[in-house]
């Protein structure tokens, strides 16, 4: 299959959303103790983050295992059992760290990226 442009850019986007699942995942876990379905419709609602379920879980087992969250299984009193995470005080402490790069980084980007769209367009990619 020959290299096509949209197909580059396909894979560099897919690439950068991969990078932010795990600011992402902490983030949604930052206010409530969630369970995996609902991280899910939580990155589906709030963000163009949309991902796998089996992505989802491979991310919070490594996560679980560095100390940033924690889980437990939960009887939900209809059916299986589900398993809740929450965000440790690890957690805590690296998603603000990644926020704060975040920050700079955007606004720095921002900056590069002004001469090349129109301020209509970095308005509405904005939203």
């Amino acid at each position: 299959m020959a290299k096509t442009a949209g197909n580059d850019a396909d894979r560099w986007e897919a690439q950068l959303r991969k990078g932010c699942l795990e600011m992402a995942i902490l983030a949604s876990l930052w206010k409530r103790r969630l369970y995996g379905l609902e991280i899910l419709r939580t990155l589906e609602q709030s963000s163009s983050l949309g991902l796998a379920e089996g992505t989802l879980y491979v991310i919070l087992n490594r996560l679980k295992a560095e100390g940033l969250v924690h889980s437990e299984w939960v009887d939900s009193g209809s059916g299986h059992p589900r398993k809740y995470y929450w965000i440790a005080a690890p957690g805590k402490d690296r998603l603000r760290s990644m926020a704060r790069f975040w920050v700079v980084f955007c606004t720095d980007l921002d900056g590069l990226l002004a001469p090349v769209l129109d301020r209509k367009e970095l308005d509405r990619a904005h939203r």
